[in-house]
Protein backbone atom coordinates (compact mmCIF):
# COMPACT_ATOMS: atom_id res chain seq x y z
CA UNK A 1 0.00 0.00 0.00
CA UNK A 2 1.18 3.59 -0.40
CA UNK A 3 1.08 6.31 1.32
CA UNK A 4 1.47 10.27 0.85
CA UNK A 5 2.83 13.30 2.25
CA UNK A 6 2.88 16.68 0.85
CA UNK A 7 3.49 20.09 1.81
CA UNK A 8 3.46 23.30 0.05
CA UNK A 9 6.33 22.54 -2.11
CA UNK A 10 6.94 18.82 -2.08
CA UNK A 11 4.77 15.26 -2.62
CA UNK A 12 6.45 12.48 -1.25
CA UNK A 13 4.50 8.85 -1.91
CA UNK A 14 5.92 5.71 0.41
CA UNK A 15 4.78 2.50 0.12
CA UNK A 16 4.73 0.66 2.96
CA UNK A 17 7.06 -2.37 1.71
CA UNK A 18 10.41 -1.50 2.62
CA UNK A 19 9.35 1.91 3.17
CA UNK A 20 10.70 2.37 0.01
CA UNK A 21 9.91 5.76 -1.22
CA UNK A 22 8.28 5.92 -4.47
CA UNK A 23 8.11 9.42 -5.93
CA UNK A 24 8.90 13.08 -5.17
CA UNK A 25 7.89 16.00 -6.75
CA UNK A 26 8.15 19.39 -6.43
CA UNK A 27 5.46 21.78 -8.08
CA UNK A 28 4.36 18.97 -10.08
CA UNK A 29 7.56 17.73 -11.68
CA UNK A 30 8.39 14.57 -10.45
CA UNK A 31 12.35 14.58 -9.41
CA UNK A 32 12.38 10.61 -8.64
CA UNK A 33 13.14 7.38 -10.26
CA UNK A 34 10.49 6.00 -11.95
CA UNK A 35 11.21 2.10 -11.21
CA UNK A 36 11.07 1.34 -14.98
CA UNK A 37 11.65 -2.57 -14.88
CA UNK A 38 13.76 -2.13 -18.22
CA UNK A 39 16.71 -0.65 -16.28
CA UNK A 40 16.05 -1.11 -12.15
CA UNK A 41 12.36 -1.92 -10.75
CA UNK A 42 13.52 -0.06 -7.30
CA UNK A 43 13.10 3.34 -6.59
CA UNK A 44 14.88 4.42 -3.42
CA UNK A 45 15.62 1.21 -0.59
CA UNK A 46 16.39 1.21 2.54
CA UNK A 47 19.20 -1.28 2.96
CA UNK A 48 18.79 -2.83 6.61
CA UNK A 49 20.83 -4.77 8.08
CA UNK A 50 23.58 -5.34 5.71
CA UNK A 51 24.77 -3.17 2.29
CA UNK A 52 26.05 -4.84 -0.64
CA UNK A 53 26.34 -8.61 -1.22
CA UNK A 54 27.49 -11.50 0.99
CA UNK A 55 30.28 -13.36 -0.30
CA UNK A 56 28.21 -16.73 -0.90
CA UNK A 57 24.69 -15.16 0.19
CA UNK A 58 26.41 -15.94 3.89
CA UNK A 59 27.77 -14.56 6.83
CA UNK A 60 28.10 -16.14 10.37
CA UNK A 61 28.02 -14.92 14.06
CA UNK A 62 28.50 -16.98 17.32
CA UNK A 63 29.39 -20.00 15.58
CA UNK A 64 26.30 -20.31 13.30
CA UNK A 65 25.82 -19.42 9.51
CA UNK A 66 23.50 -17.37 8.46
CA UNK A 67 21.98 -16.79 4.83
CA UNK A 68 20.92 -12.86 3.39
CA UNK A 69 19.91 -11.40 0.30
CA UNK A 70 22.05 -8.46 -1.08
CA UNK A 71 20.89 -5.14 0.94
CA UNK A 72 19.30 -7.08 3.78
CA UNK A 73 15.79 -8.03 4.40
CA UNK A 74 13.99 -4.90 4.85
CA UNK A 75 13.65 -3.34 0.79
CA UNK A 76 11.33 -6.71 0.58
CA UNK A 77 9.36 -6.25 4.03
CA UNK A 78 6.15 -4.80 4.87
CA UNK A 79 6.30 -2.44 7.34
CA UNK A 80 4.12 -0.58 9.71
CA UNK A 81 3.08 3.27 9.49
CA UNK A 82 3.23 4.06 13.52
CA UNK A 83 2.35 7.50 12.61
CA UNK A 84 1.11 9.93 9.92
CA UNK A 85 0.78 13.77 9.43
CA UNK A 86 -0.31 15.61 6.37
CA UNK A 87 4.06 15.84 6.04
CA UNK A 88 5.21 13.21 8.06
CA UNK A 89 4.83 9.60 8.23
CA UNK A 90 6.87 6.78 10.32
CA UNK A 91 7.39 3.03 9.40
CA UNK A 92 8.19 0.32 11.69
CA UNK A 93 9.80 -3.17 11.06
CA UNK A 94 9.70 -5.54 13.67
CA UNK A 95 11.52 -9.17 14.01
CA UNK A 96 9.45 -12.14 13.05
CA UNK A 97 9.99 -15.45 12.15
CA UNK A 98 11.36 -14.94 8.76
CA UNK A 99 13.95 -11.99 9.91
CA UNK A 100 15.07 -14.21 12.84
CA UNK A 101 16.02 -16.68 10.31
CA UNK A 102 18.05 -14.99 8.72
CA UNK A 103 19.15 -12.73 11.47
CA UNK A 104 19.04 -13.54 14.88
CA UNK A 105 18.20 -9.95 17.03
CA UNK A 106 15.24 -8.73 18.38
CA UNK A 107 14.55 -4.79 16.93
CA UNK A 108 12.81 -1.95 16.10
CA UNK A 109 13.69 -0.56 12.56
CA UNK A 110 11.84 2.86 11.65
CA UNK A 111 11.92 4.98 8.80
CA UNK A 112 10.37 8.67 9.20
CA UNK A 113 9.83 10.70 6.32
CA UNK A 114 9.66 14.25 6.96
CA UNK A 115 9.10 17.54 4.24
CA UNK A 116 9.90 20.92 5.15
CA UNK A 117 10.08 23.30 2.37
CA UNK A 118 12.28 22.24 -0.70
CA UNK A 119 13.50 19.40 1.66
CA UNK A 120 13.00 15.58 2.29
CA UNK A 121 14.54 14.25 5.63
CA UNK A 122 14.63 10.69 6.19
CA UNK A 123 15.64 9.97 9.84
CA UNK A 124 16.32 5.91 10.65
CA UNK A 125 16.33 4.90 13.97
CA UNK A 126 16.88 1.31 15.08
CA UNK A 127 16.76 -0.17 18.55
CA UNK A 128 18.16 -3.17 20.06
CA UNK A 129 15.63 -5.27 21.97
CA UNK A 130 17.67 -8.25 22.31
CA UNK A 131 20.17 -9.15 25.25
CA UNK A 132 23.02 -9.00 23.22
CA UNK A 133 24.97 -6.52 21.60
CA UNK A 134 23.27 -6.12 17.64
CA UNK A 135 25.73 -5.88 14.57
CA UNK A 136 24.36 -4.81 11.41
CA UNK A 137 24.90 -2.34 8.46
CA UNK A 138 22.58 0.66 7.26
CA UNK A 139 22.25 2.48 3.71
CA UNK A 140 19.96 4.47 1.53
CA UNK A 141 19.56 4.02 -2.42
CA UNK A 142 17.52 5.99 -3.34
CA UNK A 143 17.46 6.97 -7.35
CA UNK A 144 16.78 10.46 -9.52
CA UNK A 145 15.86 11.42 -12.85
CA UNK A 146 18.35 11.72 -15.52
CA UNK A 147 17.80 14.36 -17.39
CA UNK A 148 15.91 16.21 -15.21
CA UNK A 149 14.60 18.48 -17.82
CA UNK A 150 13.29 18.56 -22.02
CA UNK A 151 15.51 19.39 -23.89
CA UNK A 152 18.99 17.90 -21.89
CA UNK A 153 21.11 14.87 -22.26
CA UNK A 154 22.42 12.71 -19.40
CA UNK A 155 25.88 13.64 -20.32
CA UNK A 156 24.87 17.20 -19.58
CA UNK A 157 25.17 17.01 -15.78
CA UNK A 158 27.75 16.33 -13.09
CA UNK A 159 28.09 15.04 -9.59
CA UNK A 160 29.15 18.56 -7.53
CA UNK A 161 30.59 17.86 -3.78
CA UNK A 162 29.64 21.10 -1.54
CA UNK A 163 33.45 21.63 -1.56
CA UNK A 164 36.93 20.65 -2.84
CA UNK A 165 38.04 17.19 -1.80
CA UNK A 166 40.38 14.07 -2.28
CA UNK A 167 38.50 11.28 -2.50
CA UNK A 168 39.19 7.95 -2.12
CA UNK A 169 37.70 5.12 -4.13
CA UNK A 170 36.30 1.83 -2.07
CA UNK A 171 38.02 -0.70 -4.95
CA UNK A 172 35.92 -3.41 -5.74
CA UNK A 173 36.76 -6.87 -7.23
CA UNK A 174 35.03 -7.73 -10.56
CA UNK A 175 32.08 -9.66 -8.95
CA UNK A 176 31.60 -6.49 -6.96
CA UNK A 177 33.07 -7.70 -3.82
CA UNK A 178 34.95 -5.37 -1.52
CA UNK A 179 38.71 -6.04 -1.71
CA UNK A 180 40.32 -4.11 1.23
CA UNK A 181 42.35 -1.30 -1.13
CA UNK A 182 41.08 1.99 -1.98
CA UNK A 183 43.00 4.60 -4.47
CA UNK A 184 42.50 8.28 -5.34
CA UNK A 185 39.63 9.12 -6.91
CA UNK A 186 39.80 12.09 -9.61
CA UNK A 187 37.55 14.85 -9.12
CA UNK A 188 37.45 17.52 -11.62
CA UNK A 189 38.59 21.19 -9.72
CA UNK A 190 38.66 18.75 -6.83
CA UNK A 191 34.49 18.64 -6.68
CA UNK A 192 32.85 17.27 -9.48
CA UNK A 193 32.59 14.06 -11.04
CA UNK A 194 31.05 14.46 -14.79
CA UNK A 195 28.09 12.37 -15.68
CA UNK A 196 28.69 9.61 -18.73
CA UNK A 197 26.98 6.09 -18.92
CA UNK A 198 29.84 4.11 -19.08
CA UNK A 199 30.81 5.54 -15.65
CA UNK A 200 28.77 2.31 -14.31
CA UNK A 201 30.16 -0.30 -16.57
CA UNK A 202 31.83 -1.82 -13.67
CA UNK A 203 29.01 -0.89 -11.38
CA UNK A 204 29.03 1.27 -8.43
CA UNK A 205 31.63 4.14 -7.69
CA UNK A 206 31.93 4.44 -4.03
CA UNK A 207 33.80 6.77 -2.49
CA UNK A 208 35.16 7.91 1.22
CA UNK A 209 36.69 10.88 2.99
CA UNK A 210 34.16 13.10 0.90
CA UNK A 211 32.52 16.26 1.97
CA UNK A 212 29.04 14.55 3.18
CA UNK A 213 26.95 16.89 0.47
CA UNK A 214 26.82 15.80 -2.93
CA UNK A 215 24.07 17.30 -5.83
CA UNK A 216 23.68 16.30 -9.33
CA UNK A 217 23.26 19.57 -11.59
CA UNK A 218 23.78 20.69 -15.21
CA UNK A 219 24.82 23.97 -16.30
CA UNK A 220 22.14 24.18 -19.56
CA UNK A 221 19.10 23.61 -16.21
CA UNK A 222 17.88 24.96 -13.21
CA UNK A 223 16.44 21.51 -11.53
CA UNK A 224 18.88 19.75 -9.35
CA UNK A 225 18.88 17.26 -6.25
CA UNK A 226 20.88 17.82 -3.39
CA UNK A 227 21.64 14.80 -0.61
CA UNK A 228 23.44 15.46 2.49
CA UNK A 229 24.61 12.55 4.70
CA UNK A 230 26.52 14.01 7.62
CA UNK A 231 26.20 10.55 9.72
CA UNK A 232 27.03 8.21 7.06
CA UNK A 233 31.26 7.94 5.69
CA UNK A 234 30.99 6.53 2.30
CA UNK A 235 28.70 7.28 -0.46
CA UNK A 236 28.09 4.78 -3.79
CA UNK A 237 26.95 6.36 -7.00
CA UNK A 238 25.53 3.73 -9.31
CA UNK A 239 22.71 3.31 -12.71
CA UNK A 240 22.00 -0.23 -14.14
CA UNK A 241 25.57 -1.65 -15.13
CA UNK A 242 26.36 -1.05 -19.08
CA UNK A 243 22.75 0.59 -19.86
CA UNK A 244 21.82 4.15 -21.25
CA UNK A 245 19.60 4.49 -18.21
CA UNK A 246 18.47 7.84 -17.29
CA UNK A 247 18.92 8.07 -13.92
CA UNK A 248 21.52 7.82 -11.38
CA UNK A 249 21.64 6.65 -7.56
CA UNK A 250 23.03 8.38 -4.52
CA UNK A 251 23.42 5.86 -2.20
CA UNK A 252 24.81 7.39 1.53
CA UNK A 253 26.24 4.40 3.21
CA UNK A 254 27.23 4.02 7.26
CA UNK A 255 28.88 0.15 6.00
CA UNK A 256 30.38 -1.48 3.10
CA UNK A 257 29.59 -5.05 1.32
CA UNK A 258 31.60 -8.07 2.14
CA UNK A 259 34.84 -8.70 0.92
CA UNK A 260 35.56 -10.59 -1.65
CA UNK A 261 36.08 -14.29 -0.27
CA UNK A 262 35.03 -13.56 3.10
CA UNK A 263 32.68 -15.67 5.03
CA UNK A 264 31.81 -12.44 7.19
CA UNK A 265 31.76 -12.64 10.96
CA UNK A 266 29.90 -9.94 12.00
CA UNK A 267 31.24 -9.59 15.36
CA UNK A 268 34.66 -9.19 13.25
CA UNK A 269 33.41 -6.40 11.27
CA UNK A 270 34.73 -2.98 12.06
CA UNK A 271 32.35 -0.90 9.97
CA UNK A 272 29.37 -2.71 11.60
CA UNK A 273 27.53 -0.62 13.74
CA UNK A 274 27.46 -2.16 17.65
CA UNK A 275 24.21 -1.60 19.84
CA UNK A 276 23.93 -2.21 22.94
CA UNK A 277 21.20 -3.65 24.47
CA UNK A 278 18.10 -1.38 25.32
CA UNK A 279 19.75 1.81 22.79
CA UNK A 280 18.92 3.37 20.50
CA UNK A 281 20.95 3.73 16.78
CA UNK A 282 19.94 7.42 14.77
CA UNK A 283 20.88 8.75 11.42
CA UNK A 284 19.55 11.16 9.74
CA UNK A 285 20.49 12.00 5.63
CA UNK A 286 17.83 14.98 3.28
CA UNK A 287 17.41 15.22 0.00
CA UNK A 288 16.62 19.37 -1.02
CA UNK A 289 14.97 19.97 -4.27
CA UNK A 290 15.60 23.51 -6.74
Amino acid sequence: MNYTISNDTLTAVISDTGAEIQSLSMDGHEYFWNGDPAFWAKHGPNLFPFVGRFTDGKYCLDGKTYEMEIHGFAPKSLFTVLDQSDSSITFELKDNEKTLSQYPFHFSFRVTYTLMKNTMEVLYSVLNESGDTMYFGLGAHPGFMVPMEDGLAFEDYYLEFSRPSRADQVEMSDTVFVTGHTHPYPLVDGTKIPLRHDLFDHDAVVLQNMPDTVAIRSDKGTRSVTVSYPGMPYIGFWHAVKKEAPYVCIEPWVTLPSRDGVIEDFANRSDLIRLQPGKVYENLWTVTLT
